[in-house]
């Protein structure tokens, strides 16, 4: 993993010594031969990386050393850094181009830019030497680590193949398996115990426990009990809290009443709480697993059950435990002992995986070694699963027997019988890949992992690279996939598109990435008034933290000047509830933590705090290397500091929903490298400073705010020219521009990545009279604008608000040249009569049409085609799935009859088709309704007509839809 920090250090410093080199105003001075005695260094060690990393594991004086160049890398890292980003605000600021003037200059940008105690108070001859003399500090250290390096006889690096880039990346779905392999006993016998009724004698819940082993399956049995539909209807409420090691009382009964509730009640004693429960689980029939269970003291568990004795007769609680002595500790009625599997289970879980997808040719080539692989993982089910994920990627019969032959099988570490085939596939991951891993260690035991966050993080932290036309997203996307590939990752949930959403990893995966990372990457709970949590730290330097705080805990102040394993923090993530932040936290965090990369101080929504912080320091500019500033929710900020500006780094700020936002910093147009701007839901925030339009990186700015006077430092639409990687955002204000002349400045038809678009043809000025009558003729004006405008070539989605157009309804260049759209949303319309020809779009796939009070008749116009002339057959919305008619209050009629008497197919592909609010409507078309594709139909919200002409067996029309699969009323 040390190898994934070396190698872009090495680019970086050579890059960087080479720029110093050519210009002539320098910013070090004296730096050529410690820059090439440093690369030289960190080129010697760097070959023999892969043989010390596999060492490690057996030998802790090599984990020791690499520990230390994990060290001096890092530190490295942070000097390049501060080097880069204050040669980058000289060329923003601008540098004198006198000579004589050049030194004072630099010194002067220097001083006033670097916040490290060294640079203060220092002549200006030492402050120019500064990072030369930082760079001769480490060479010494490096000096004593190369010279250790010859001691342990390390191995010269070959070519790895887990470094090649053309190997395959199995598929993520057959890992996703709905079946458990050897578990028909247990499951039976489990799901019995939970239906069967409970003896009058009983008093409170029976516990039922499932003891066995680390990767044994317990939580998946769990799982399948939890969601089996009959244990579903026999309890009235279902909980599940992943318990771990510690017990905490507090975190395990906020997660009771969450589940019970929905919501997390804001007390910090532990007897309120536990009131709560007692009152919640009142009178219910309830189902409460407690999953890894590590807790052996029966007096931290008493209070838990005194309480759920509350609930109704019959309910149960669920245990999962390494240990027998837990089961017992915790009084269990009923234990359900989960062993190893079998052989020829066991083969079946890994055959499953390893042989997906290939050929009879193979299976017969590899079935011998694969079968005494599966002998050496010892009849457990994640070990099978996680090794032959791996195998997946494996063709030959010569990977496969190295495998076999790993002497990495002999190694018990994590838990017994799993080190070693985590070890195999974590050791032939690609070196970058591996720093991802670990860095999930961030996150607590069964947390919910966010794939977009995660690979945002990521990105943060420099682990991801942009290659050519590769987007630093599509490499993390790439990563993601490979992590999942080799079960690493589990339990996915999926989003509406069918992509992965959300995952997690398994506890013992969770211990393997903490065991790596030496805890570089750690996660603390802190409830009300706990400050020893923090100090536990000591002397360990932790790299990335997630500070999780309960309980109207205010943020720690004293820990950031007293811990020193925490000033080289690159990550921090605030999870909580209701915590303070203090006038005081956040001016000395940011004085401390400034090697930051990640500050996510996000308030999430389900819970609505009322102690947000109300401003963000100035101080912030001290925090040089950050990338990612998540500021979301924060309901009180108001404005942002002029400061901000100052970090040259910034990649991505999230500022959306802080609803009481009205100004973003007038000097933004400084953060160059800005490439996401995410301000959706800041509701006052009027406009966006002119200095957008100097932000060439920018890949997404969730809304940009167009106004068309009234702010002089607003940006305009012009503002668009130069933003040519742009891939998705919204325009808001078109309503107050008049010049046509503007909309063209935009570009907008070159830029060929923009594939989301919302334009908001809406109002944003303050209304007086004088703007208000500004443009006179609402439709001509948002015509010639909307053609101005220019279509995206490349578009995908787009969605058009409160356009008033009449005549011209949409340009025709715009339906021309949007060949590649997908998604169409055209929404509040006050003036079109007529809906525009939509049915030339070859590639549109979903329709949405809402609020047009002016359209009566929906006929051929909208198909937009017509049938020709040598009587060959025309196609009308040729990919057209999904079309919603929604709130068309005048709506009466919709026929295509001439059209379908001149041989037009229409809409070969329907398969939803969704009517709200048209109380006028008679009838829809018979051709629509009588297509085979159609699975759903839905007539709801305000359509008497319809609901009477189509009522089920007594409509009239009953007849053309009831082969229709789902249909639906409301």
């Amino acid at each position: 993993m040390v190898d994934a920090i070396l190698s872009p250090l090495l680019e970086l410093l050579t890059s960087m010594a080479a720029e110093e080199a050519k210009e002539q105003v320098r910013l070090v001075t004296g730096v050529e031969k410690e820059v090439e005695k440093l690369t030289s260094n960190f080129r010697a060690i760097q070959a023999v990386l892969h043989d010390a990393e596999k060492r490690q594991v057996k030998e802790e004086i090599v984990r020791l050393w690499l520990d230390q160049l994990r060290d001096v890398s890092y530190n490295m890292e942070d000097l390049l850094g501060e080097w880069s980003t204050a040669r980058l605000k000289l060329q923003i600021d601008g540098v004198d181009d006198d000579p004589e003037n050049d030194a004072l200059v630099c010194l002067e940008k220097v001083c006033s830019f670097f916040p490290l105690a060294s640079c203060f108070g220092c002549k200006q001859l030492v402050l120019r030497r500064d990072i030369a003399l930082k760079i001769k500090e480490i060479n010494e250290t490096l000096d004593d680590i190369a010279k250790q390096k010859d001691q342990f006889g390390f191995s010269v690096n070959v070519t790895k193949r887990n470094e090649r880039a053309d190997q395959r990346v199995p598929a993520i779905s057959s890992n996703d398996e709905s079946e458990i392999f050897g578990r028909a006993k247990e499951k039976k016998e489990l799901v019995n115990w939970l239906l069967c009724e409970s003896s009058k004698e009983q008093k409170g819940p029976c516990i039922i426990s499932l003891v066995g082993m680390g990767g044994i399956g317990k939580t998946t049995l769990a799982q399948f009990a939890y969601n089996n539909g009959d244990v579903e209807k026999n309890f009235e409420k279902r909980i599940w809290v992943c318990v771990s090691d510690p017990f905490d009382e507090f975190r395990i009964a906020r997660a009771i009443i969450e589940a019970l509730t929905d919501s997390a009640p804001n007390v910090g004693e532990f007897q309120s709480l536990m009131q709560y429960v007692e009152r919640y689980v009142e009178g219910k029939k309830f189902l409460l697993v407690l999953d890894d269970v590590w807790n052996e003291d029966y007096y931290k568990w008493e209070p838990f059950y005194k309480c759920l004795k509350n609930g109704l007769h019959g309910s149960k609680i669920l245990i999962t435990t390494r240990k027998d002595r837990v089961a017992r500790c915790m009084r269990s009625t009923n234990v359900i002992s989960v062993n190893v599997l079998c052989e020829i289970v066991c083969w079946s879980v890994f055959e499953q995986l390893a042989f997906f997808d290939r050929s009879k040719e193979e299976y017969e080539k590899l079935e011998i070694i694969g079968r005494q692989i599966v002998r050496k993982c010892k009849g457990l089910p994640l070990a099978a699963k996680t090794i032959a994920s791996l195998l997946q990627s494996r063709n030959t019969e010569k990977d496969w027997q190295n495998i076999l032959e790993s002497e990495i099988w002999e190694l018990e570490e994590i838990e017994r019988g799993l080190l070693a085939p985590l070890l195999l596939s974590y050791n032939e991951l690609p070196s970058k890949v591996k720093q991802c891993f670990t860095y999930c260690a961030i996150f607590p035991k069964d947390y919910s992992i966010q794939k977009e966050e995660l690979i945002n993080l990521w990105m943060a932290q420099g682990y991801l690279s942009e290659k050519g036309a590769k987007e630093m997203e599509d490499t993390g996307e790439e990563y993601f996939n490979i992590l999942a590939s080799r079960s690493f990752f589990q339990d996915f949930d999926k989003g509406d598109d069918g992509e992965i959403s959300t995952c997690k990893m398994h506890d013992i995966v969770h211990d393997f990435a903490q065991y790596l990372c030496s805890n570089e990457s750690s996660t603390i709970e802190i409830h009300g008034g706990e400050e020893s949590a923090m100090s536990s730290f000591g002397e360990k330097k932790i790299l990335h933290l997630m500070l999780t705080l309960y309980n109207w805990a205010s943020v720690p102040i004293s820990i950031w000047g007293n811990v020193k394993g925490l000033r080289g923090l690159r990550s921090l993530l605030v999870d909580s509830d209701e915590y303070s932040w203090s006038n005081e936290v956040l001016p000395q965090l940011f004085d401390k933590l400034t090697c930051l990369r990640a500050l996510k101080l996000e308030v999430p929504d389900k819970w609505s705090s009322v102690n947000f912080m109300k401003e963000i320091p100035t101080n912030i500019e001290k925090l040089i290397h950050l990338k990612y500033l998540n500021l979301k929710s924060q309901k009180k900020i108001e404005k942002l500091p002029e400061t901000l500006c100052e970090l040259y780094n910034l990649e991505r700020v999230d500022v959306s929903y802080c609803n009481n936002l009205r100004e973003l910093p007038q000097g933004i147009g400084k953060l160059r490298k800005l490439m996401y701007l995410d301000n959706e839901g800041t509701y006052c925030l009027r406009y966006l400073p002119v200095g957008i339009g100097e932000l060439i990186r920018l890949r997404r700015v969730t809304t940009i705010f167009v106004v068309g006077g009234g702010y002089d430092r607003a940006c305009s639409l012009g503002s668009l020219k130069k933003l040519n990687l742009l891939r998705d955002c919204r325009i808001r204000g078109l309503g107050d521009v008049s010049d046509a002349g503007e909309a063209r400045r935009a570009e907008l038809e070159k830029k060929k990545y923009l594939v989301e678009l919302e334009l908001h043809f809406d109002h944003l000025s303050d209304g007086d009279e004088e703007q208000a009558g500004r443009r006179e003729n609402e439709e001509d004006e948002d015509e010639r604008l909307l053609e101005a405008l220019g279509p995206p070539p490349n578009l995908k989605t787009l969605e058009i608000y409160e356009y008033r157009g009449r005549r011209n309804v949409v340009p025709i260049n715009w339906i021309m040249s949007l060949t590649n759209l997908r998604d169409l949303s055209l929404s509040r319309w006050g003036n079109c009569e007529h809906l525009p020809p939509l049915g030339k779009l070859p590639s549109l796939e979903v329709l949405f049409i809402e609020g047009m009070p002016s359209v009566k008749r929906v006929g051929n116009e909208f198909l937009g085609v017509e049938s020709d002339t040598d009587g060959s057959s025309v196609i009308a919305f040729p990919k057209l799935k999904q079309l919603e008619f929604i709130y068309m209050e005048e709506l009466e009629e919709w026929d295509f009859g001439t059209a379908i008497k001149g041989e037009i197919i229409i809409m070969p592909r329907l398969s939803y088709l969704s009517i709200w609010g048209c109380p006028r409507l008679k009838a829809l078309p018979d051709h629509l309704l009588q297509k085979t594709t159609l699975q759903c139909l839905g007539i709801w919200n305000g359509c008497p007509i319809l609901e009477e002409r189509y009522r089920e067996e007594t409509g009239e029309d009953w007849p053309k839809i009831r082969h229709i699969p789902n249909i639906e009323f409301k």
